[in-house]
């Protein structure tokens, strides 16, 4: 019981703490793509914007990994996007695999403090035989109580752990969209002022 009752506080601080992390104006703030490319169309991109941009949030961070090669092609500014990306997802999915180790080993440990329970009472009625039926009958239903609690501590772990694969795809693909947005307001704009082609 005790590595279940481990298990399940390890889940539970997991599931607090994503719920916290996910929450999409943090993540993805709905206003940032419309302000990013406002600031494209009117030229303030100096790089004290793009450094505090790209420290704002993972949207943030796509954004300003655009904008810091955005008179690039456009092959690179996608390269240098998904580059980014990799990071960013990796972020957001953090602690979701300890969540799913959970969910899967949750029913094995309870399968194994099952298994104990059985194999220590039934060397005890090897060794004073059958006595009480009644305390055998008891016996057997403490050793289930460990397949119950690794169940109840799995099920939840699964479901939790489905529905953060699920959000984080959500963000992902609204950032995505905000990027691609940007990418085409900057290929709008693919001729860079004079002085950057000057010191070209």
């Amino acid at each position: 019981m005790v590595p279940i009752l481990v298990c399940s506080a390890v889940a539970l601080a997991i599931v607090l703490e994503r719920f916290w992390s996910l929450r999409r104006k943090v993540v993805a703030p709905p206003e940032l793509g419309d302000q990013v490319r406002e600031w494209a169309r009117t030229r303030r991109l100096d790089p004290e914007h793009v450094r505090e941009l790209a420290a704002s949030s993972p949207l943030g961070e796509l954004l300003a990994a655009a904008l810091s090669v955005r008179y690039r092609s456009r092959e690179v500014i996608k390269e240098r996007v998904e580059d980014a990306g990799r990071h960013v997802v990796h972020q957001l999915e953090r602690f979701l695999n300890t969540l799913g180790t959970i969910a899967l080993i949750g029913p094995l440990l309870g399968l194994l403090g099952t298994v104990i329970g059985m194999i220590r009472m039934f060397f005890a009625v090897m060794v004073s035989g059958v006595g009480d039926p009644m305390k055998m009958a008891g016996g057997i239903g403490e050793a289930l109580i460990c397949t119950a609690a690794g169940l109840l501590v799995a099920i939840p772990a699964y479901i939790f752990h489905r529905y953060f694969r699920g959000k984080v795809n959500d963000l992902t693909i609204d950032m995505e969209k905000q990027v691609i947005a940007l990418v085409d307001e900057l290929g709008a704009q693919s001729e860079p002022p004079v002085a950057v082609r000057a010191a070209g």
